[in-house]
């Protein structure tokens, strides 16, 4: 086997020992003599196992009994507009934009602004370098939601503290979930894409307070439906019963390796050990405000961005795999989620250390 370090923003890397216990039942699940891609999603084993994926994340993230949690479809693009379709209710919401993402989800929400669903207001706009202080934020007198991104996958900006608004918190996590412990009393709801922190690509978290699915527009689709959903136990329809259940296979993951509390510990040393080697560097640049530095997407430049493709072949052939920027901003970036080791970090810093003396 040959496991090299890979630092895609998603698509991402998942556990090794996750994967090689998916192969290790692919054909035989539990000795029933076909795989869990095989089985009814209404069978008794298999809710069996969606059961226990919600009690882990449960465990994982403190989620009380006050939020149905759900698995879904679809991206968090599609919850772009879910959350307008449940939570707008011909009112105002408020959208903070500070990188691509929730740039996408404002100008979506827009969409059913013109159908007159509601209005969307745009509290402020960043620059994908800093976070709009607060006092410049034009927020609405009674939002019915409040909408944000914490970590930004490809500028790199990440908001650490929560947002101290009125309105019920509506955050997409997609790139951020389980990599710090976070007080999910504090949002109304939070969604996620899993193929980042959580599993492979095909499932969506969401974790919403039920008082808030009580609210959904005529125009919202029975499969949008939180309570709707809620009620059917994410199972409406099919669900992507393998990412499921791989979702599940990294909660035990992360509970058998000290749950997020643990992994936050890490996942900090390991953006400090490559932020340290920016900043020492003057070969190497991060335009983002330190303040909010994502610690899960790590995004550099080179002082010669001719030598950009020299730096993607070489770490390549060095077992360093997908460092290309997003073609939105160039350059490089390396995206360091849960299942990214230390070890694999600091091979990337020797790696980069080798290279500006080569080069620069």
């Amino acid at each position: 086997m040959n496991r090299l370090a890979n630092f895609c923003a998603g698509p991402a890397t998942m556990p090794t020992e996750v994967l090689q216990k998916a192969q290790a039942e692919l054909l035989d699940w539990r000795g029933k003599g076909v795989s869990i891609m095989e089985i009814s999603h209404r069978s008794a084993d298999y809710i069996e196992i969606a059961d226990k994926a919600e009690q882990d994340l449960r465990t994982l993230m403190g989620i009380s009994d006050d939020y149905a949690v759900l698995f879904l479809q679809g991206g968090a693009s599609l919850q772009f507009s879910a959350v307008v379709l449940n939570l707008l209710n011909g009112k105002t919401a408020d959208y903070l934009n500070t990188g691509t993402w929730s740039q996408k989800a404002y100008k979506e929400a827009k969409r059913y602004e013109a159908l007159g669903l509601g209005r969307i207001n745009l509290v402020a706009q960043g620059d994908g370098k800093d976070v709009p202080t607060l006092d410049t934020w034009q927020l609405s007198e009674s939002a019915s939601y409040f909408h944000y991104c914490p970590n930004e996958t490809i500028h790199g900006v990440q908001i650490f503290d929560v947002p101290k608004v009125n309105a019920p918190i509506v955050a997409d996590m997609s790139s951020c979930i389980l990599s710090e412990p976070i007080n999910v009393s504090d949002f109304g709801l939070i969604y996620a894409g899993a193929q980042k922190n959580i599993g492979p690509a095909g499932l969506t978290l969401v974790i919403v307070r039920k008082d808030l699915m009580e609210q959904a527009s005529a125009w919202c689709p029975g499969i949008l439906n939180y309570k709707t959903q809620s009620d059917s136990d994410s199972m409406l329809n099919t669900p992507s019963t393998f990412a499921w259940y791989l979702s599940g296979l990294v909660f035990e993951w992360l509970l058998a390796n000290g749950g997020v509390k643990s992994i936050a510990k890490t996942n900090r040393a390991k953006a400090e050990l490559l932020y340290q080697v920016i900043d020492d560097s003057g070969f190497y640049h991060n335009a983002v405000n330190p303040r909010h530095r994502s610690i899960m997407n790590v995004p550099f430049t080179l002082a010669d961005a001719e030598l950009d493709k020299v730096f993607l072949e070489k770490s390549k052939n060095t077992g360093l795999l997908n460092l290309k920027g997003h073609r939105a901003v160039g350059g490089m970036r390396a995206s360091i989620y849960n299942a990214v080791s230390h070890e694999q970090v600091q091979a990337l810093v020797d790696f980069m250390r080798e290279f500006e003396k080569t080069y620069a």
